[in-house]
């Protein structure tokens, strides 16, 4: 069985902490890790908090501003119906 995986070009599994491929796996995640951190101190140190002004509103409401809520709270209010509802539920 051997002589065929040879022959067919088939390579066994091997363990990944004998062959040296953790240590591979490791310098890489280490140097992504490098790269990020290295990115967000550049990030950080050129790009400075920019400061914008504080939004003053006007609380005062005005003579026309309270006829406009009258007519809105007039129209909101429900209308008188035309039909009378019965005392008992059939």
């Amino acid at each position: 069985m051997q002589n065929n995986r040879s022959i067919t070009g088939e390579k066994l599994m091997q363990n990944p902490f004998e062959s040296g491929q953790i240590k591979n796996y490791l310098l890489l995640y280490a140097s992504v890790v490098v790269i990020m951190v290295l990115f967000f101190i550049a990030t950080s140190l050129f790009n400075e908090p920019q400061q914008y002004k504080e939004k003053e509103f006007n609380t005062e409401v005005n003579a026309t501003q309270k006829a406009k809520q009258k007519e809105i709270q007039e129209a909101l209010k429900p209308q008188k119906r035309n039909f009378k509802l019965l005392e008992k539920a059939y």
